[in-house]
């Protein structure tokens, strides 16, 4: 039974900014607003497939940081396993997004929430979506405390070197 198991990955991509934007996709084949998200091919790492399809269907260059969770349906009568890593996406894409996209919308958490065509996925977003936003928004006051902090300790180390030279 475990081999006939469709196994998929994608990411919860962001684009930065102030207010963080989530990438959904609207696909051809039936118009569904989903996440960036693809069937592994055969004997590929979860992680790399996962960026594979991040940027075939963003058109963006990401980079991958944690496995977020998986969320698990069926799909033609087979079971189907998708994980999802938390992904950050280049500020501008670096290729076309491939011909299965139509539309590809970046979106702040709630909006993309709403704009997610299954039940199923817009609760995973939801859930892992304000996790998320919460991190990054922490990681940068804490950037910014550590710029403000660095600067200090140039200036402190010039002012040392003056004292010294006279």
């Amino acid at each position: 039974m475990a081999r006939d198991t469709i196994h998929a990955a994608g990411g919860i991509v962001v684009r930065g900014g102030a207010q963080p934007r989530i990438a959904v996709v609207q696909r051809s084949k039936d118009d569904a607003w989903v996440l960036p998200r693809g069937k592994l091919e055969r004997d590929e790492n979860p992680a790399a497939g996962a960026r594979r399809e991040a940027v075939e269907e963003t058109g963006h260059r990401v980079k991958v940081y944690e496995f977020l969770g998986a969320i698990t349906y069926r799909a033609r009568g087979r079971p189907k396993v998708v994980q999802f890593w938390r992904m950050k996406a280049a500020a501008r894409p670096s290729r076309d997004v491939m011909k299965d996209i139509v539309a590809v919308e970046w979106l702040p958490l709630a909006a993309a929430v709403r704009r997610l065509s299954y039940p199923l996925e817009k609760l995973f977003l939801r859930n892992v979506g304000r996790r998320i936003v919460r991190r990054r928004r922490k990681f940068s006051r804490h950037k910014a405390a550590g710029r403000s902090a660095k600067r200090h300790r140039v200036k402190r180390r010039k002012t040392n070197r003056r004292s010294r030279a006279r």
